[in-house]
């Protein structure tokens, strides 16, 4: 097996990821498209965390691109060293695996957290309050209630939506960095490619 190639695949798969991250958390800024909410502070306070443009996003930019620059198609050598630098440079590669780890879950419990306490929006009483604050996210479970946001409109549906796919997202990259750590332990330990031969023909 060769331990560069997947962690390349594993690359490539957490920057179409971070994008998707940046973007959901984007759209948070704007219910039903709107920018008014965003400058007159009426959005969750976990929006403002930057759960999905930081921890989903721009942290994962950074072992993404670690991952993708491990391999070459022959699967042979890495920065001109073809023993010790293909071994140091899957080794390194763990350490940006934990980078997005940490990335990774700053996301997840962000979203989470987000989820559990609903949206910042106008009551029927008229004030700006975390109506579902107090139900510790079983509204999540009884839409019925989601009414009792009366503005920005469907401000429910647009947190639950897009706070549960940075929720996915960030698990899903959490999966993937932790088997980059499993691989590149292993790639480290076992050899970066496939047998002493394959090295000594490159």
């Amino acid at each position: 097996m060769c331990y560069g190639k997947c962690a390349r695949c594993i690359g490539h798969s957490l920057v179409g990821l971070a994008l998707l991250c940046i973007t959901a958390n984007i759209l948070l800024y704007f219910p039903n498209g709107e920018t008014r909410y965003a400058s007159e502070n009426h959005l969750s306070r976990f929006v403002w965390f930057f759960s999905g443009i930081v921890g989903g996003g721009l942290l994962m930019l950074l072992p993404a691109f670690v991952f993708i620059g491990l391999e070459q198609d022959d699967c042979c050598g890495c920065c001109g060293h073809e023993n010790c630098g293909k071994r140091c440079a899957m080794l390194s590669s763990v350490l940006a695996a934990l980078i997005g780890i940490a990335g990774s879950g700053y996301c997840v419990i962000v979203a989470a957290l987000g989820l559990a306490e609903g949206p910042l929006c106008l009551d029927s009483f008229g004030q700006w309050n975390y109506t579902f604050a107090s139900t510790e996210g079983q509204y999540l479970l009884d839409t019925s209630t989601w009414s009792q946001c009366t503005e920005p409109k469907h401000v429910v549906e647009w947190n639950v939506s897009l706070f549960s796919i940075l929720l996915a997202l960030g698990g899903i990259e959490f999966i993937l960095c932790l088997i980059q750590v499993i691989n590149g332990v292993l790639g480290g330990i076992c050899g970066f490619c496939c047998s002493r031969q394959q090295q000594y023909d490159c």
